[in-house]
């Protein structure tokens, strides 16, 4: 047998081999979304539950002349509210996340936050509890120790971004985290840093590289550029514009405020009524295009 049927052979076996099952790591980012949303739904109900029960222990101890529903309404009122700005504090983390060389800087930022996030969580509870109350035809009055509130949802607030912040160190983790290819100690850089051909992906203690031809779309996530790879994500601390500058104009193009698309995978693009267009990806995928980058972009594809 040559060297070419040789070759046939081996490549016709590999096509033949079943794919790899997905890792554990594949397998969570998989249900990704659903976990978190599941994760927030069952902590704030647990809450909801568990606070009622020794607010009503506690009340019960003190001889005090409260409802039974006086007290779930209370207990699972914050809780609701909490739930109802998960998804504010989860974008205001992401947009604004605190990092090692930063933090300083940002400690004002996140203090005028949590006074936000205080004011939202009373005024949403409160209005809940003023409503149950009007059912029951009585008056709910809050008072107005508005401190000793602020000094709870301040630390309800720590936690809640120390918490986000470390899962989703945790999910770069298992996904991967891009970075630009750095010069040797010892010799000049294998490529240009400033036209990259190349991505070094760590993931999970290990390191491999990403061909930037392979990158199909860059979504801006905050701080991080999130590049999609054949359905993987590797998130890639740079500006979207840093790095529309430092890739290929001739491959990538800006078509939305956080999105770029690799010219080469795009299937066909859809006008909208509206002046903005959808991208359709060949691999499925819609990518949204803001008007003002849709004739530049018609003009390359075609």
């Amino acid at each position: 047998m040559g060297r070419d049927d040789g070759a046939a052979a081996y490549n016709a076996a590999m096509s033949a081999s079943p794919p790899a099952a997905p890792s554990a790591a594949e397998r969570f980012l998989s249900v990704r979304r659903p976990f978190e949303v599941g994760y927030w739904l069952v902590t704030c109900l647990l809450s909801a539950v568990g606070n009622s029960a020794t607010a009503w222990m506690d009340v019960q101890r003190a001889g005090l002349d409260y409802a039974r529903w006086e007290v779930v309404a209370w207990e699972t009122s914050s809780a609701v509210a909490l739930l109802a700005l998960v998804p504010a504090v989860a974008w205001f983390t992401a947009r604004w996340p605190v990092h090692l060389d930063n933090w300083v800087r940002r400690l004002p930022l996140y203090a005028l936050a949590s006074v936000a996030w205080s004011l939202s969580h009373v005024g949403l509870m409160v209005g809940m509890r003023a409503l149950v109350y009007r059912l029951h035809g009585l008056e709910y009055a809050f008072g107005n120790d508005y401190l000793y509130e602020y000094l709870k949802d301040a630390r309800t607030f720590l936690g809640i971004v120390v918490l986000m912040h470390g899962y989703r160190i945790l999910v770069r983790r298992l996904q991967g985290e891009a970075s630009l290819l750095s010069a040797p100690d010892d010799a000049p850089p294998l490529e240009p840093v400033e036209r990259p051909e190349r991505f070094l992906v760590r993931k999970l203690g290990r390191e491999f590289l990403v061909a930037a031809a392979d990158i199909e779309w860059v979504q801006a996530a905050g701080n991080y550029a999130n590049l999609h790879v054949r359905n993987k994500v590797y998130p890639l601390r740079s500006t979207l514009s840093d790095l529309q500058a430092r890739l290929d104009p001739a491959r990538f193009v800006r078509v939305h405020r956080s999105h770029l698309v690799n010219l080469s995978a795009i299937a066909s693009i859809e006008p909208l009524d509206s002046g903005d267009a959808r991208i359709h990806l060949h691999d499925g995928t819609v990518v949204p295009c803001s008007r003002r980058y849709r004739e530049p972009l018609r003009a390359l594809a075609g």
